[in-house]
C-alpha cells in the first residue's frame, strides 16, 4: 500500500472515529438535555399552581372553584406561537390534583377523578415529603408516547392536605430534538468533510515533499545534477541533511576515482618524458637528440592538456546548476562560434546548417561554448584532411558531424567515460579522453542529453536542449 493511501486511510480512519462518537454523544445527549429542561420548567409550574390550589382544596371545591374555572380556561385558549422556526398550536398540560389520601379530586383532562393514584410515584413521594415526578408509557414499548409527571405539594399552614401534579407528554417538544439532532448531523457532517479535505491537502503535501526527496535520491544515484528540492519544516531538514550527506560521499568518491585516474594516466607520459631525459644524458647524434626533445614537448602538452581539461571537468562536477543561464536565438549563438573558432589542423572547415532561425533556448554561454569546443576537437582530431566538420541546428537539437572512421563498437559503450579514449587515424597519438565527459557534464547541468552515434562515414553527435 503507498504512503499516501496508507496516510489518508489514517486520517479518515481516526477523523471518521473521533467525528462518529462526537456525534453519538452529542446525539445522546440531546434527549435527556432537553427533558431535564422540560422536568425544570414542570417543577416551576407546579409550585405555582400548588399555592393557586390550596383555597379551593381546603374549601372542597376543586372541581367548581376558580382555580378549576382557569385551568379549563387555560386548556382551551387559542394559541399559535412560532418558536425559533417551529409551530406551537396547543397547549399540552394536563393537571391534576390529590387530596392528603391520593384521590383525584380534580383532573383538567377530566379522565382520573375519584381514581387512587396514590401508588403513583409522583403522589407517592410527594406524600412522603419527597420529590415527587414520573415519567410513564402510554405504550410500553414505544418512548414517543412517555408523559412526564411533575408533582409539588399542596399546604395549608405548613400541613400537607394534597398534591398538584403537573404533567406533558414528551412528544411535544420531539420536534426540538429531532431539529437539534438534523443540526448536530449535518454540522458533523460538514465537520467530517472540512476534516476530510484538510486531512487530503495535509496528506498531498507530505506525499508530495516525500516524492520530491525520493527523485531527488533517484536523480542523484542514476549521476544526474540536480539541484536540493526546496521543501519547507522537517522534510526540509531532511533534504538539507541528505544533500550535505550526498557531497560528502561524492566529495570521498571523487577524490578516490581522480587519484585513480590521474596515477594511470600520468604512468605514460610521464615514462616517456624519463625515458627521454635519460637518454639526453647520453651522447646522442643531432637528430636523435632533436626528436627526444620532440618527444618530452609533446608529452608535456598531454600533461599539460589533461590537467586543464581536469580542472575544467572538476568544476563542472562540483557545481548542481546553471551559474547564470540566458535565453539565446540558437542560430544567432552558433554563427557567432564558428565565426569565432579556429581549428588546429590545417585543412579541416566547419560548415554550419540552420534549418531553424528564430528557436531560442537558455543555455549559460561559456558553458555551451566549451562543450563545443571540445566536441570540435574531437571531431577535428578524427576527420580526414579536406572534409568539413558540420554543425547542424534543428528546433533544439545541435549536432556536430565528421567524415571520419568513427568507433568501434568494443569502444562505444565506454564514451564519455573520465580518460577513456582511443587512437587517433594516425596510430601514434591518443587524446586526453576528457572532452566527451566535459560536454556530458554541461549537458547534466542544462538538464539536456548527449547522444553519440556511428553514421558511416563519420561520427554524430547531438546535444538536445531542453
Amino acid at each position: 500500500m503507498r504512503l499516501g493511501i496508507r496516510l489518508l486511510f489514517g486520517f479518515f480512519l481516526v477523523t471518521g472515529l473521533a467525528g462518529f462518537f462526537v456525534l453519538r454523544i452529542f446525539s445522546a445527549e440531546i434527549k435527556p438535555s432537553v427533558r431535564e429542561v422540560m422536568e425544570d420548567t414542570l417543577i416551576d409550574t407546579a409550585n405555582i399552581l400548588a399555592e393557586l390550589a390550596a383555597d379551593d382544596l381546603v374549601k372542597d371545591r376543586m372541581d367548581t372553584g376558580r382555580f378549576a374555572v382557569q385551568v379549563q380556561n387555560y386548556a382551551h385558549r387559542p394559541i399559535d406561537a412560532k418558536i425559533w422556526g417551529l409551530n406551537k398550536q396547543s397547549l399540552d398540560y394536563r393537571v391534576y390534583v390529590t387530596n392528603a389520601l391520593g384521590k383525584v379530586v380534580f383532573d383538567s383532562s377530566n379522565i382520573a377523578v375519584g381514581q387512587d393514584y396514590s401508588q403513583w410515584r409522583d403522589v407517592a413521594l410527594t406524600l412522603r415529603g419527597e420529590y415527587g415526578a414520573r415519567t410513564t408509557r402510554a405504550v410500553q414499548t414505544d418512548d414517543k408516547t412517555s408523559v412526564m409527571h411533575v408533582a409539588a405539594p399542596i399546604k395549608h399552614d405548613g400541613k400537607l392536605i394534597g398534591v398538584l401534579t403537573v404533567s406533558k407528554p414528551n412528544a411535544t417538544v420531539q420536534a426540538f430534538i429531532d431539529r437539534a439532532e438534523r443540526k448536530i448531523l449535518i454540522s458533523g457532517v460538514w465537520l467530517i468533510l472540512l476534516s476530510a479535505t484538510v486531512g487530503v491537502i495535509v496528506t498531498l503535501w507530505v506525499v508530495s515533499s516525500i516524492r520530491k526527496l525520493r527523485n531527488y535520491a533517484n536523480e542523484i544515484e542514476s549521476g544526474k545534477k540536480i539541484a536540493m528540492p526546496h521543501i519547507s519544516g522537517e522534510l526540509g531538514d531532511l533534504a538539507k541533511a541528505m544533500a550535505a550527506m550526498r557531497q560528502r560521499v561524492e566529495g570521498r568518491e571523487y577524490i578516490e576515482a581522480y587519484v585513480r585516474a590521474l596515477t594511470h594516466e600520468f604512468k605514460s607520459p610521464l615514462a616517456a618524458i624519463r625515458g627521454a631525459g635519460e637518454l639526453l644524458q647520453e651522447p646522442l647524434p643531432d637528430d636523435d637528440r632533436q626528436s627526444f626533445a620532440n618527444d618530452i614537448l609533446l608529452q608535456t602538452q598531454r600533461l599539460q592538456s589533461m590537467v586543464d581539461r581536469l580542472l575544467e571537468l572538476s568544476k563542472l562536477e562540483q557545481r548542481q546548476e546553471l551559474v547564470d543561464p540566458s535565453h539565446v536565438v540558437l542560430a544567432d549563438y552558433l554563427t557567432d562560434f564558428v565565426a569565432n573558432t579556429k581549428i588546429n589542423r590545417p585543412h579541416i572547415s566547419i560548415e554550419l546548417k540552420l534549418d531553424t532561425q528564430k528557436c531560442k533556448a537558455s543555455i549559460e554561454r561559456d558553458l555551451i561554448v566549451l562543450a563545443l569546443n571540445n566536441l570540435v576537437d574531437n571531431a577535428a582530431a578524427f576527420s580526414p584532411t579536406q572534409s568539413p566538420i558540420v554543425i547542424e541546428l534543428n528546433e533544439r537539437v545541435i549536432a556536430i558531424q565528421d567524415d571520419g572512421i568513427g568507433v568501434s563498437d568494443f569502444a562505444f559503450d565506454k564514451l564519455g567515460q573520465k580518460f577513456f579514449s582511443t587512437v587517433r587515424p594516425d596510430g601514434l597519438t591518443k587524446g586526453s579522453g576528457l572532452g566527451l565527459a566535459i560536454a556530458q557534464q554541461i549537458m547534466a547541468l542544462h538538464h539536456g542529453d548527449m547522444l553519440m552515434r556511428n553514421t558511416k562515414p563519420g561520427f554524430r553527435v547531438e546535444l538536445h536542449l531542453p
